[in-house]
């Protein structure tokens, strides 16, 4: 098999994949090296300034000595098998970069021999990369949970970011469709990199020269749907990652039934792509709008309400904390109306101190007046707020089209039900 049949094999099974974390790094070309990588999105996503810009997203092998019920490249599926050698792999992305279809690589792989085995690998695909070519663009590695440190170390000095997939979210559900791993062998690499990344930070503020490591952090993915785990149970680890691991993302992935043959798994005809969207909207306002996980689900309502966004179903649960009051409310206050984003709720608090902000104003902010309306008091501002009408019925009101056409009868039924 020459390394364009590889390709075409490893390339494909490289798509299960969703973390492709932008590189929020900065490693500058220069006139004795290839390419660079900015402060920009990788992997087909967009720039600040518009670019698009697209990496090399593939498998050093799809061979695995694990059965995870849940993977296409589980090690009992009968599918056609490859493996780069990583002399094939580094001229396969110099050749691609020189020819301008990419920016980066994304490099992953299934689990060949050994932990070890892999990570020395794939160790030295970003490491003839960097030392024999020069090659400055953006690498985003996958660490392999059970690698020696001493490996993970090494690659870490090449990559830009690093991930480790846990994929199931409780070590139940793990257990049960991966039984020859466990939660602690996947948190352990995602404990050393962090500790490892704070090492190195001292170093790099006394000096600019000092040698960077994973400078853009870590990601993970979960898979939403091949188990019974609840939102609060997916959101709950998110967090815990967030804060106590220090991951720049979480990707949420839907299940995608591909190994009919198990009956472990939840013959789903299609992902839940809906799901999927909420458990990111959520995560977003985790992120960038201090909410609390206990905000956005809780035991009462375990899993997001998939007809209507988590910040407004939030505000229809809680109607007694509104209207705000745009001239008085802090940052905390303004982040928790719909419509109002972090842009506008900082736009706000600056704009107040010079007088009176109106509804025209709050426009010009970039504030959602249609959704904002009803959960605000400003001066000039009349109509109905929520504290005057009944949930139910805001409820029907913000309800997307595509909602009210797929499933009238089960809206319906859900209002009479809260």
């Amino acid at each position: 098999m020459d390394k364009f049949e590889k390709l075409k094999i490893l390339a494909s099974a490289a798509k299960y994949d969703v973390s492709c974390a932008t590189s929020g790094s900065s490693r500058e070309g220069d006139s004795s090296g290839l390419g660079s990588a900015v402060a920009a999105g990788i992997c087909h996503s967009f720039s600040d300034d518009g670019r698009c810009i697209s990496l090399l997203k593939v498998l050093y092998s799809n061979h695995c000595i694990y059965d995870c019920a849940y993977c296409a490249n589980r090690r009992n599926n009968d599918i056609p098998r490859a493996a780069f050698t990583p002399e094939e792999l580094v001229d396969i992305t110099i050749n691609f970069y020189r020819r301008n279809y990419i920016e980066g690589l994304f490099l992953s792989s299934g689990v060949m021999k050994s932990p070890d085995y892999t990570m020395a690998r794939l160790t030295k695909v970003v490491r003839d990369l960097r030392e024999l070519h020069r090659f400055n663009g953006y690498i985003h590695l996958k660490a392999i949970p059970g690698a020696d440190d001493a490996l993970i170390r090494e690659a870490g000095m090449y990559a830009d970011r690093m991930s480790v997939n846990i994929e199931i979210p409780s070590e139940k559900s793990l257990q049960y469709l991966a039984p020859e791993k466990d939660f602690g062998s996947v948190l352990k690499p995602m404990h050393f990199i962090k500790e490892t990344k704070a090492e190195y930070l001292p170093a790099r503020r006394n000096a600019r020269k000092a040698p960077k490591f994973v400078p853009a952090g870590q990601s993970t993915q979960l898979i939403i749907g091949a188990t019974p785990d609840t939102d609060n149970q997916v959101l709950q680890l998110a967090s815990s990652l967030y804060h106590e691991n220090e991951l720049k993302r979480v990707y949420y992935s839907g299940y995608i039934h591909t190994n009919t043959s198990d009956s472990r798994l939840p013959a789903i005809p299609a992902p839940p792509l809906r799901r999927e969207n909420r458990l990111y909207q959520a995560d977003w306002l985790m992120r960038f709008y201090e909410f609390n996980v206990e905000e956005i689900v809780d035991d009462a309502h375990p899993d997001l309400d998939l007809e209507l966004d988590p910040k407004l179903a939030y505000a229809l649960r809680h109607p007694e904390i509104f209207p705000v009051d745009i001239q008085k409310a802090d940052l905390h206050m303004l982040l928790r109306v719909p419509g109002i984003g972090p842009k506008s709720a900082r736009l706000i608090l600056s704009a107040r101190r010079y007088g009176h902000v109106s509804s025209y104003l709050l426009k010009k902010m970039g504030v959602v007046m249609k959704r904002a309306q009803f959960f605000i008091t400003c001066r000039e501002l009349q109509g109905k707020k929520v504290s005057d009408m009944k949930p139910e019925h805001m409820r029907m009101m913000f309800l997307d089209k595509s909602a009210r056409k797929i499933t009238p009868d089960a809206v319906q039924l859900k209002l009479f039900q809260r």
